[in-house]
């Protein structure tokens, strides 16, 4: 917590602080590609787990594995809830962390608290400095969590353990995992191709990793390419591998999915299955594999529609914002980050916005012509509040990401269903790479490198450009240096803007909505999962 101290801002470091210190001090300060992600020394976390003697309770655990590309982190907040809801005490491993490390680690579907936390974090922290040495150094980063999950489950005595795939499958530190009781594959595509692979088929072979011999796993429909892999490692391993059909709307008797949009019902069909085939092979056989032909037990309904799980498809009004109506200042965010998740989402947005409006808003051009939306923006009109309303893209996504995938894919989606972008907003994220912890987060840098947000605002004038039908080439034309009422300079162009700090583009907005007080501002925030828990740490 920040104190004034005699006019000075002094930070008073707290027992938790003292933990993140310690786990930042694990983190590699190297780049995601570096050849140690993928699967050098995977062998060390069998060292690491007799040194924190969890190998027997890691084998007596009854334990659901899931990989996959997109929606993994979904099936496996449906699955715990599902679980959850037949009285299991449920253990789930999650990432990354939005706000605090501790959502990471989920008991009975709550983030871990802090005093327990603390005592399993140092258990394991302390107990690997006393044994590691030079042949066998400190885990990293990663690795120490999963390590970490592994001994508050085995303590916490869950009945179920649910863990998601941090990175592709073979070498990620979850797969020390030798007998999960089903493992799961959610939608595959393409992402962290730097470390996993140029095609689907790599893709694949790396997710297909965490499969065990005669151990039963489930997927959802895939590319031909992928699914081929996928079939080619079960047939190897002798797993039954089964296609889990999307969740069939009706049978959830009235109620909505917990999770928004239309892509979690591929994920919720993926947990059913998972779910039915834990309490079958665990033993209780009156939930066998149900193939949703008529209707859904009440545990797995209550599940389906109460599950959680922030960043995804999540919509935030701002509530530091005082003005005379709710809603003036909107956050619709998603942590998508791969050209199919950044479609998924842009549907999400579209459909989101239109069913919060649709009573109250006039149709849009039925063309994709982005400046024949952008003309009409303005008579998005809610008869109600008598607002109209001005949808803004908030923006940043990993340079080692391609952006020239990423921002055609959301535009275009958008286009499609008629929802176009007054402003697009790039910043920088808030978090820094090396560490962890609130009080980790830096103060505005007024010399923070730009390059990268420069890169991405470039891209996006030049999409809109190309849309108008003008010259791409002459984008940089129409961009200048301003500076705001802080005197922090702020790059515009005439679609987009670059802040040098979330911060600040936050406070333009909410400076926006009280310049503009017939106005709704819709933000759709996306690209970096980072990026959201940053934006959601500031307004929520």
């Amino acid at each position: 917590m920040a104190e004034g101290v005699s006019g000075s801002s002094k930070h008073t470091v707290t027992p938790y602080d003292e933990a993140m210190d310690a786990l930042s001090s694990l983190i590699p300060r190297r780049t995601r590609a570096d050849k140690s992600n993928k699967g050098d020394h995977f062998d060390l976390l069998f060292d690491y787990l007799k040194m924190l003697e969890l190998e027997q309770a890691i084998s007596e655990m009854k334990i659901i594995h899931v990989a996959g590309t997109k929606g993994k982190g979904s099936t496996c907040t449906f699955t715990e809830s599902i679980l959850r809801n037949y009285g299991f005490r449920t253990g789930l491993f999650t990432s990354p962390h939005l706000i605090d490390v501790r959502e990471r680690f989920r008991l009975d579907g709550m983030d871990i608290c802090e005093e327990n936390f603390l005592a399993h974090f140092w258990w394991c922290y302390d107990r690997l400095k006393e044994k590691t040495n030079e042949d066998i150094p400190m885990p990293s980063y990663f690795r120490f969590l999963a390590l970490l999950a592994f001994k508050i489950f085995a303590a916490e005595q869950v009945d179920v353990a649910i863990l998601e795939v941090g990175l592709g499958g073979t070498f990620d530190p979850t797969n020390v995992v030798q007998t999960p009781v089903v493992c799961g594959i959610s939608s595959l595509g393409y992402d962290h191709m730097e470390i996993l692979g140029n095609t689907l088929r790599e893709i694949a072979g790396e997710k297909a990793g965490i499969f065990k011999h005669g151990i039963p796993a489930f997927t959802v429909p895939q590319p031909d390419e992928a699914m081929c892999v996928l079939e080619e490692k079960a047939s190897k391993l002798d797993v039954p591998l089964h296609v889990a059909p999307p969740l069939d709307s009706n049978l959830l008797n009235g109620l909505k999915l917990g999770l928004e949009g239309e892509h979690q019902f591929v994920n919720a069909g993926l947990a059913i299955a998972l779910s039915s085939k834990w309490l079958k092979r665990t033993g209780h056989l009156e939930a066998t594999y149900l193939e949703q032909t008529s209707s859904l037990p009440e545990q797995f309904i209550k599940g389906l529609t109460t599950a959680c799980l922030q960043g995804r498809a999540q919509i935030v009004p701002d509530r530091y914002i005082d003005t005379e109506s709710d809603g003036d200042l909107v956050f619709y965010l998603d942590g998508a980050h791969s050209p199919e998740s950044m479609e998924v989402c842009a549907r999400w947005f579209s459909l989101a916005i239109k069913n919060d409006n649709q009573q109250n808003t006039l149709n849009l051009p039925s063309q994709n012509n982005y400046q024949s939306m952008l003309d009409c923006i303005d008579k998005h009109h809610d008869r109600r509040s008598g607002k109209n309303f001005m949808r803004i893209l908030l923006f940043n996504c990993m340079s080692v990401r391609d952006p020239q995938l990423l921002l055609p894919h959301l535009m275009k989606t958008c286009a499609s269903h008629g929802v176009c972008f007054k402003k697009a907003l790039f910043v920088p994220n808030v978090s820094v790479y090396y560490k962890v912890g609130s009080h980790a987060l830096p103060p505005t840098d007024p010399q923070v490198d730009l390059s990268w947000q420069f890169t991405l605002q470039k891209l996006w004038e030049d999409l809109v450009q190309g849309d108008k039908g003008g010259e791409a080439n002459r984008t940089d034309a129409v961009c200048e240096e301003v500076k705001d009422d802080t005197g922090t300079s702020v790059r515009t162009c005439e679609n987009s803007a670059v802040f040098p700090s979330i911060p600040l583009a936050i406070k333009w907005l909410r400076d926006s909505v009280y310049k503009n007080q017939s106005v709704s501002f819709q933000v759709l925030v996306t690209g970096s999962l980072h990026l959201v828990g940053d934006v959601l740490r500031l307004v929520k």
